[in-house]
């Protein structure tokens, strides 16, 4: 009975680990694969997600992603599979050397993804243990967040352009800190 159990075990294992496929994958990971206008065709699928065909093999539905999303959204897109592993498919060099239907599916994506508000007003915030609970003003109306006290919640983009997120991973964007108000200012110097 033992000898029988040690061979299913053997057997688990081998099945579990094939060095040659391991070696393929870790290839194919390695290898730089950009997708142009000539080799890859996006399109829009019923359920309104993107699609690609690129070379001869499609994949039914893509994740994009960005390389630099806060200093260069349109250049070195990574565009991945849409399982839980997200494996990497290609790179968009350049968004606009696609046509424009397909530049504006994989644009709407991307908005998608990388929701940030611009804040255009800061009305409050308010400290109480160890969180601060902001009311602000933002592109897209009224809101309330909650960020922790520490010091990267409020990130530098630039010498005028800030980030902030919040506890639950959304972030918001000042883009331009000096034109904001006197009282908004102050009430950022507990983070800047």
């Amino acid at each position: 009975m033992m000898s029988e159990e040690m061979d299913l075990l053997d057997l688990d294992i081998n099945e579990e680990f094939d060095e040659e496929a391991l070696k393929k994958e870790s290839e194919e990971l390695l290898e730089m694969r950009f997708l142009t206008k000539e080799n890859a065709t996006f399109a829009r699928t019923e359920g309104g997600f993107v699609s690609l065909k690129f070379g001869e093999k499609e994949y039914k539905r893509v994740g994009v992603y960005l390389t630099f999303p806060l200093t260069n959204p349109e250049e070195y897109i990574s565009i991945r599979e849409a399982d839980e592993k997200a494996k990497e498919i290609g790179m968009v060099e350049d968004l606009k050397q696609l046509p424009k239907d397909q530049q504006e599916m994989i644009r709407e994506q991307i908005r998608l993804r990388y929701f940030m508000p611009v804040i255009k007003k800061i009305m409050e915030i308010k400290e109480e243990y160890g969180y601060a609970y902001w009311y602000v003003e933002t592109s897209f109306g009224v809101c309330r967040f909650t960020t922790h006290m520490s010091g990267d919640v409020v990130v530098s983009l630039s010498d005028s352009r800030l980030l902030v997120k919040d506890i639950d991973g959304n972030r918001y964007e000042i883009p331009d800190f000096y034109a904001l108000g006197i009282q908004e200012k102050k009430k950022l110097d507990l983070f800047i």
